[in-house]
């Protein structure tokens, strides 16, 4: 699980820092600070990117690295991930049209995995029921993120729900669904985790894990899904990835794998490039309008 924000700052391309020119000729419109929750006495928020060309679709990034979720300024990581679009996930998202949300869950330590896995799918519910006005298809949603956020985008893709039309929270009336998810290096069995010492998020009781892993909530309707990792990945081993994989295949949910023989967790240069082209490649095939009957 990367340790807080390396893979944010990594996708966002903060090693590519933009010139002015190329901000202001991109002009994304950002929206920071949108509250979807309460808990704990304070909010849970996500930000919105919209692109100048919008294509009605709309991708969440979910803010995480060992569980941690912290704020930071989306203008300065948008700015530079525009400035490195030929070569960064974010970037070339925003490029062709799809908007984000960058979703942030309750952090570690305080909260554990239950927690963000409960916070992100109502995140899901906010976002779908606040989409129309705003020009987003709410089918036409996707979910991504790296390791604790790729294990939450999973999370959305296998073990959501139509939403309770009893609720008497209008958000949880709504489904939290996604059509389609890439998670880079993810973890997809907590069991062999819990109690981890080097993570917070990952004190909980043992038997919540199973709940909480994707691997154990695979079912035919699942979103299509996209898994990169790396082969020398040894903080959460390619086995995650593989099993997964030949479990989504068995119910026939497409999905594919992307390995990376020289990346450990967590991609640069190439290899990263590489990444965001098959990401953006794959929301752009599933995220796609209906064809016309």
């Amino acid at each position: 699980m990367l340790p807080r924000h390396s893979f944010l700052a990594l996708l966002l391309g903060l090693a590519f820092p933009s010139s002015p020119a190329q901000a202001e000729s991109a002009a994304p419109a950002i929206t920071a600070d949108i509250i979807y929750g309460h808990k704990a006495g304070m909010a849970l928020t996500y930000d919105l990117v919209k692109p100048s060309h919008p294509n009605g679709a709309a991708v969440l990034f979910m803010v995480s690295g060992g569980w941690v979720s912290t704020w930071s300024d989306p203008a300065p990581l948008v700015a530079s991930a525009m400035a490195a679009k030929d070569r960064n996930g974010f970037g070339m998202l925003l490029d062709r049209g799809f908007a984000l949300y960058l979703v942030r869950h309750g952090s570690s330590p305080f909260f554990k995995v239950p927690d963000a896995v409960a916070d992100v799918r109502r995140a899901v519910r906010h976002i779908r029921l606040h989409a129309p006005p705003l020009g987003i298809n709410p089918a036409r949603l996707g979910a991504f993120g790296g390791s604790a956020g790729g294990h939450l985008s999973l999370m959305l893709g296998t073990a959501s729900d139509a939403g309770d039309p009893a609720a008497p929270d209008p958000v949880q009336q709504v489904s939290d669904r996604v059509a389609a998810v890439v998670a880079y290096f993810p973890p997809t069995d907590l069991a062999p985790y819990v109690n981890d010492q080097r993570f917070p998020a990952l004190q909980f009781p043992a038997d919540q894990a199973l709940s909480v892993s994707p691997l154990f909530q695979v079912t035919p309707d699942d979103a299509p899904c996209l898994l990169l990792h790396g082969s020398k990945d040894t903080l959460v081993l390619p086995s995650h990835s593989e099993t997964i994989l030949a479990a989504f295949r068995k119910v026939g949910v497409p999905t594919d794998l992307v390995t990376f023989p020289e990346a450990a967790h967590g991609f640069t240069g190439a290899d990263e490039q590489t990444a965001s082209t098959a990401m953006v490649a794959w929301f752009e095939k599933h995220l796609a309008l209906p064809s016309a009957p």
